[in-house]
């Protein structure tokens, strides 16, 4: 069993957990499972209703993060601004490219999907699975954005979208 360097979370903290997105340390707590003693992140995900138990020295190797840094949401904003790269491989492979990116947890990625997949007015109508991957990949960056500086989800929101409209104009 690899035993990897524990990560210095603290309660508190926010942290982005790559399946779910930000989410807050409630508490390190110990519990017995199978007989084993493990020690564990509590993490609420206040906006889903959800609570995870994360085992502290799998934390790294599951992927969870700090939040990123203000360089990176910079980073994040300006491939918003890029042109759309739309590959022209099939709806159902582009779609699992897409899903995964915003299950990496890497807020670069998850700013591609939201420039792949926005849609201006003027342009044609997106399909129910596309619209449910670009609410998804813009739900995790705006809460992401709005975490990292401290603001709320709505003026994160507006942030992005007038990122992503001035980009169309």
């Amino acid at each position: 069993m690899s035993n990897s360097k524990k990560p210095e979370f603290r309660p508190n903290d926010y942290v982005v957990y790559p399946a779910h997105g930000v989410g807050q340390i409630m508490s390190i707590e110990e519990q017995e499972i199978a007989g084993i003693k493990l020690e564990l992140f509590v993490i609420s995900f206040e906006k889903d209703k959800m609570t995870l138990r994360v085992p502290t020295h799998k934390a790294t190797d599951v992927g969870m993060r700090s939040l990123s840094s203000p360089d990176i949401v910079s980073k994040a904003m300006s491939t918003l601004r890029g042109k759309a790269r739309v590959k022209r491989a099939m709806w159902s492979r582009r779609a699992q490219e897409y899903e995964q990116k915003i299950n990496s947890g890497d807020l670069i990625a998850i700013a591609e999907v939201v420039r792949d997949l926005h849609r201006a007015d003027d342009q044609r109508e997106q399909s129910y699975s596309e619209r449910q991957l670009y609410e998804a990949a813009l739900e995790r960056l705006t809460r992401e954005v709005a975490a990292v500086s401290g603001s709320d989800e709505m003026s994160a929101q507006r942030k992005v979208d007038e990122v992503l409209v001035g980009r169309a104009a």
